[in-house]
């Protein structure tokens, strides 16, 4: 791919949720995103009252406890408003849509407000022969970046970076 080319090759927004464990009860924690353009946004989530699910072997991953939500959280109506704003009318991607389109509209759910935008799954952007390398590319640029956290922003700039990575590859 000619250096130009390459420097058009514009990112998709890129969006990861951190949540309370998976599975029935579990809500979200933590929502961040990488924009097209490279801005960044991550905000903890203040769980609602009757969020009561908590899994200590996600906690283990991803670091967040419930002192740290009550202590640096924002109300859910906030968060959600926020990531309305930023990210209105645009297709947003993530790598584990099954889990984060259920904790983004519980999210939205408790505060009664509809994504102003679109949920969809990463893979729709690879192709197979893409796919067959994602995890090995993603896991390196994890390495690259030196993530110690298993953070939403975090993880949101790593699949970003490994989704471009990809396509770079593919073209040149």
């Amino acid at each position: 791919m000619p250096a130009s080319s390459s420097l058009a090759l514009r990112p998709p927004a890129i969006l990861d949720v951190e949540a309370s464990g998976f599975g029935r009860g579990s809500y979200p924690i933590e929502v961040g995103f990488v924009e097209s353009a490279g801005s960044v946004f991550c905000s903890l989530i203040q769980p609602e009252p009757d969020w009561q699910h908590w899994d200590l072997a996600a906690e283990r991953v991803h670091g967040i406890s419930r002192d740290i939500l009550r202590q640096h959280g924002k109300p859910p109506a906030w968060v959600a408003a926020q990531i309305n704003q930023r990210l209105a009318g645009q297709t947003v991607y993530c790598d584990a849509w099954a889990h984060d389109y259920p904790w983004l509209a519980r999210l939205f759910d408790s505060v009664d407000m509809v994504p102003a935008f679109h949920l969809q799954d990463l893979r729709c952007l690879l192709s197979d022969a893409e796919a067959a390398c994602w995890h090995v590319v993603r896991e390196q640029v994890r390495d690259e970046l030196q993530l110690v956290r298993h953070r939403a922003s975090s993880d949101a700039r790593v699949l970003q970076t490994a989704w471009l990575r990809l396509k770079t590859r593919a073209g040149s």
